[in-house]
């Protein structure tokens, strides 16, 4: 298979070229962007100072108990994230944890450490069993989402964080708790993305996206972790979505070091891509199978591209050998034969 020379997209990627030297299409469009991009990043870390001083100032807002919400998976990221928005900008934040079932037991753990540690309050929110369990069954045997979508996620992880960001933006509106934290890495998410204000006509048409399939898949039952016209018609409390990562300095040793103060301690039944997850690897197996390329492709690969990460340490990540026991042990549980 043929791999890009400088990140680490395979020639099964969709839409992709290379060029005589083995570069992707994607990193000839990058060169040069590095140097704009740092300054696009000093630009929002203004904005959400000034955003902070708007909606704090003079006490404003704070009638409520929270700040923020936090996206709390039990992960690096999310971990590092949620002590920078607490030790380094003062808010007092709400962690909502999703269990999906599959949890890893030393992420599990860091979340208990961890947020007593800070000192943080925390609510886990699990779904049950047998609905979570048709909805991962499914989305390994079909397609259920957009293809563009699949670029970034598998439909797995998809239809999982559809969840997890419904509940939390949910949550936010009924306890008007202006701003969502989630600890998405440079990769995840676009800088454009840093911060932004819900639009609730741009949330309706998101989280109908999710919705249609789920309940296509699962019933209405799934309607209860959605948004409602109740919550529609609340449109001052949509909160903003921040995610820190976007324009912090971001180097995985780094981070490493400073969650382990926290108490923090890494995982070693989760595979190459996950700090918290055990589904995380057969979600990853699945979607190689059926498309021919790592559902991580896009996300280390600009890592890679922006510098933030080895190219050497993103090849691992995506070609290493990934966790067969692990992957077993899921199937076995969602009662998926091996195919």
């Amino acid at each position: 298979m043929k791999i890009c020379s400088v990140c680490v997209l395979p020639e099964t990627f969709p839409g992709i070229r290379f060029d005589a030297e083995g570069v992707c299409s994607h990193c000839q469009g990058f060169s040069g962007k590095r140097e704009a991009r740092e300054g696009e990043k000093e630009e929002y870390r203004k904005r959400f100072h000034s955003l902070l001083d708007s909606l704090f100032r003079d006490g404003r807002i704070r009638n409520g108990s929270y700040d923020i919400l936090m996206a709390y998976s039990g992960g690096k990221d999310s971990t590092y994230t949620m002590a920078l928005l607490m030790k380094r900008y003062g808010l007092r934040v709400l962690a909502v944890s999703f269990d999906n079932g599959f949890l890893s037991g030393t992420a599990v753990e860091n979340i208990r450490r961890v947020t007593d540690g800070l000192g943080i309050d925390h609510l886990s929110f699990k779904p049950r069993w047998e609905l979570l369990k048709t909805i991962f069954r499914t989305s390994a045997e079909r397609e259920l989402y957009a293809p563009k979508s699949l670029e970034r996620a598998s439909t797995i992880c998809t239809s999982c964080m559809g969840l997890v960001k419904s509940v939390c933006m949910k949550m936010a509106v009924e306890m008007s708790i202006p701003l969502i934290g989630y600890g998405w890495s440079p990769g995840q998410a676009p800088l454009h993305s840093a911060l932004m204000r819900n639009n609730p006509s741009l949330v309706r048409m998101a989280q109908q996206a999710v919705l249609t399939p789920l309940r296509a898949v699962a019933g209405s039952e799934v309607d209860a972790y959605f948004l409602t016209d109740r919550h529609y018609a609340l449109p001052e409390r949509f909160p903003y979505n921040v995610h820190p990562m976007a324009w912090e300095p971001y180097r995985e040793k780094s981070i490493l070091d400073g969650i382990r103060e926290l108490g923090w301690t890494a995982p070693r039944d989760t595979d190459s891509n996950s700090t918290n997850c055990l589904l995380n690897a057969y979600a990853n197996e699945v979607h190689l199978r059926r498309y021919r390329f790592h559902p991580y492709a896009m996300e280390i690969a600009s890592m890679v591209r922006a510098g933030v990460m080895e190219r050497s340490e993103g090849y691992r990540k995506i070609y290493g050998a990934q966790p067969e026991g692990m992957i077993r042990e899921v199937r076995e549980k969602l009662g998926v034969a091996c195919p």
